[in-house]
């Protein structure tokens, strides 16, 4: 792994570096390039922005690791009042909802957690879209899975999240093929017995599961801003039949915003993944790890604003 990359996720989990950064005065100013506010009112704000562009979004409430039920409550009234505002609104056909399932109570037990998101599923039904559930670190994944097949008994749309790092996600691929699943490389620090460490091989790993979801009856959803795997996921697409309505690109709010507006242009679905909300700190060092550069953005802004 890049030391930088080892680096910023060491520091992600790091209180005292989450305090300096989080009280630097120019600290809100730089996160908002990666995040959309911190208010519902922000994020539909956002959400209209994209739509209005050819966009569409998946919205994220900000937050994991949720140690009690009072803060799960509060995240899963926080979805309940974002899901109200986009059906009020009419951007509901164009916007869905990510969610973690460790922010609505997973780490308190897997019933909590699913009574929890069955709320929002049920809720998305009513606004007119649905939910995908946020794939977190390796811990979780057995679990994530288990309370995806539960939620899809009732809403089979429900989407899945699978991470190219992880040795084990070809086969959870294969699995779900025939289902809707985003794909992404993964952003959390996993040990080499779980993950691959080597880009070229999460790459790799990753153009093996694009293959496999081509050719399944599902509605695959790559997350990627690597231009590279764009022109691989594009032809390998053509080479299995799939119209661009078939499959759709997904990239991060912020992130090659112009070619988010140019893939869009030529005909293709585009999400943004869209976060808000205050607990902005471990989604920004994520974000910063997985693109290192984007860490002399930040340091830049920090030195130019203080």
């Amino acid at each position: 792994m890049n030391p930088l990359r080892t680096l910023i996720l060491a520091a992600a989990g790091n209180d005292a570096v989450r305090r300096v950064v989080a009280t630097a005065p120019v600290s809100r100013d730089v996160v908002r390039r990666f995040v959309a506010g911190e208010t519902t009112a922000d994020a539909i704000d956002a959400a209209g922005g994209l739509i209005g562009d050819g966009l569409r979004v998946t919205l994220d409430h900000l937050g994991e690791d949720t140690t009690d039920r009072a803060t799960a409550e509060r995240t899963v009234r926080a979805y309940l009042e974002l899901l109200d505002q986009l059906h009020d609104v009419g951007l509901a056909a164009d916007a869905e909802v990510s969610v973690k399932l460790s922010a609505v109570g997973l780490g308190l037990g897997g019933t909590l957690a699913l009574d929890n998101a069955s709320r929002v599923c049920a809720a998305a039904e009513q606004a007119g879209t649905t939910v995908t559930l946020d794939m977190e670190d390796h811990t979780t994944t057995d679990a994530t899975l288990r309370v995806l097949a539960e939620l899809r008994r009732h809403w089979p749309s429900v989407g899945a999240v699978l991470q190219a790092y992880l040795r084990r996600t070809l086969d959870d691929v294969r699995e779900l093929a025939d289902t809707r699943v985003r794909l992404c490389k993964g952003a959390y620090a996993e040990p080499p017995s779980v993950a691959y460490v080597d880009p070229h091989e999460v790459d790799l790993n990753y153009v093996r599961c694009a293959n496999v979801l081509l050719a399944g009856s599902g509605y695959p959803m790559f997350a990627t801003h690597d231009p590279r795997l764009v022109e691989i996921v594009s032809e390998r697409a053509r080479w299995y039949g799939r119209s661009v309505e078939d499959f759709e690109f997904q990239m991060l709010y912020g992130v090659r915003t112009g070619e988010q507006r140019h893939l869009a242009a030529e005909g293709h679905v585009v999400r943004v993944y869209v976060p808000f909300g205050g607990q902005w700190y471990g989604y920004l060092m994520r974000r910063l790890a997985e693109r290192p550069a984007n860490v002399a953005f930040f340091l830049r802004s920090l030195v130019s604003r203080s």
